[in-house]
């Protein structure tokens, strides 16, 4: 902070300069720069310290002196403050600032919040903190047979858990986190029933799994308001207890099984901490692996296929691909087909480039108010695509919220048939 000018200062400096011909006579005689004196005379003419009458008063400056039949009317205004400097703790683009041309505050707008990346690595310490406590998953038991050329990728992305949607508003259907949880395991449950028998199973989940990541239902970074059903820590009960289960139903089904929780904009902290307790807790499960990089690109490797993952809020479905190629050189280079998958957009798309083929993914949520009023109408549906050592893409199972509706529950019960009759 630039240190202020004192009273006793500035009055030194214009006693030395009446009694100088010039002000740079009155420089040379106390030994600095003459415009560093024509600064302090001009800081003291603006406390009236340069006029016979009393100085301006408390918190204002001279701006300007006219002469009349031999007296002096004298115009005040408010003086501007010190100079401006960011505050440390704060990131540069939530404040706005006004100065005069030293640099002084006339006006600001301050819109300031926390240090979202000091933020970050703050969660990441408490969740590095917490891990040792952890309880570890208990192994679950493996299936009898699985095809090992093959690999299942669930992909869903955007289920806004959380969020809150009015059918009579939107048009579509209603959407709240109990729904939301429903919805999600109905759709793993039918998909992983009916998918094939692949030996590895990649869960993708590519990001916006919670509809806001703290306890103000706004987003992160610009702090949108959103429509928000729940409470942030019902929220994370909820996240947490849903994905054990995916996981849970995925080993029952795969010989081995790979996690990803994408980075992304509504988010970002959850996803960190997902990630972290996911590592944590199935670290001695030898048959599931963690993405738990603090990226927001990933890549799997099934023999010859590359697959690459986004959120899609930093690069689009047009120009990512060239960011895979270049981040996942060697994966890339060594593979005969690549897909990226991306979300972000609620709907979908597919663009095959010279470099691979890259998709943008549907939401199983409802759309809200914002999404409906905004007239950005996608469809509903998550997907099953089925990879191939050798040959690349093989088979596809596209799924609606309709047609998975009490999935959960008839896959269950079927399992309980099948454990009586094997007992």
């Amino acid at each position: 902070m630039t240190e202020a000018l004192s009273d006793e200062l500035l009055a030194a400096r214009v006693a030395t300069r009446r009694e100088h011909a010039s002000t740079q006579a009155a420089a040379d005689a106390i030994g600095i720069p003459v415009t560093t004196l024509k600064h302090q005379l001009k800081r003291a003419a603006a406390r009236g310290m340069m006029l016979d009458e009393p100085p301006a008063m408390p918190g204002y400056e001279i701006a300007s002196v006219s002469q009349k039949f031999g007296g002096k009317w004298i115009k005040q205004q408010r003086a501007p403050g010190e100079v401006f400097e960011i505050p440390p703790t704060h990131v540069t683009g939530k404040i706005t600032v006004n100065r005069d041309a030293e640099g002084r505050v006339i006006q600001d707008w301050l819109r300031v919040e926390p240090d979202k990346v000091a933020q970050l690595a703050a969660l990441r310490a408490v969740v590095d903190g917490l891990k040792d406590e952890l309880t570890r998953a208990t192994p679950v038991e493996a299936p009898s047979y699985t095809i090992d050329t093959l690999a299942n990728l669930y992909v869903v992305t955007d289920a806004h858990l959380g969020g809150l949607a009015d059918a009579d508003e939107t048009g579509n259907e209603d959407w709240d986190l109990k729904i939301g949880e429903q919805v999600v395991d109905d759709w793993f449950a039918a998909a992983i029933d009916l998918a094939p028998p692949a030996e590895t199973g990649i869960f993708a989940q590519l990001g916006d799994l919670l509809h806001w990541d703290g306890f103000e239902s706004v987003t992160p970074t610009n702090r949108h308001v959103l429509d928000g059903d729940s409470r942030f820590d019902k929220m994370v009960r909820v996240a947490i207890r849903i994905v054990r289960r995916i996981i849970a139903r995925l080993l029952a089904k795969h010989q081995r099984v790979h996690i990803l929780m994408a980075d992304a904009n509504h988010d970002p902290a959850s996803e960190a901490w997902l990630r972290g307790m996911l590592a944590a807790f199935y670290e001695d499960e030898p048959r599931v692996t963690v993405d738990d990089s603090a990226g927001t690109y990933y890549a799997y490797r099934h023999g010859d296929v590359s697959l690459f993952f986004h959120h899609g809020h930093r690069r689009k479905i047009a120009d990512v691909d060239s960011v895979f190629a270049g981040r996942y050189r060697e994966m890339y280079g060594n593979t005969k087909y690549s897909f990226a998958h991306l979300g972000h957009l609620h709907s979908d798309e597919l663009k095959s480039t010279n470099l691979m083929k890259v998709e943008r993914h549907e939401t199983l949520a409802a759309p809200d108010a914002y999404a409906a009023n905004g007239g950005w109408l996608s469809g509903r549906s998550a997907k099953v695509i089925t990879y191939h050592k050798e040959f690349g893409e093989v088979a596809r199972l596209t799924l609606t919220p309709g047609m998975v509706a009490g999935a959960a529950k008839r896959v269950a019960a079927n399992d309980n048939d099948q454990r009586r009759a094997a007992s």
